[in-house]
């Protein structure tokens, strides 16, 4: 029965949190042998405001969004 912890940065649409959680089912089923029932996903979501990495705040570092879009945004402001 493997359990898969996500932790990402909150603000995901519910339509990528969909297709990361059916994938991830997927390799767990054809890699460790296991019936999709058994494969259970957990998504930690986080407020940028409470992630951090190098010493900065993902709030400060990348700016509002998530993953990709986040990232870009903040770099066409610098």
């Amino acid at each position: 029965m493997p359990v898969i912890t996500i932790q990402m940065a909150k603000g995901r649409a519910r339509s990528v949190k969909r297709r990361i959680v059916k994938e991830l089912t997927a390799v767990a089923v054809r890699n460790l042998d296991v019936r999709p029932e058994w494969v259970t996903v957990l998504l930690d979501e986080y407020p940028r405001d409470n992630w951090a990495t190098a010493g900065l705040l993902h709030s400060d570092k990348f700016g509002k969004g998530s993953g990709r879009r986040g990232t870009r945004a903040k770099a066409k402001a610098r």
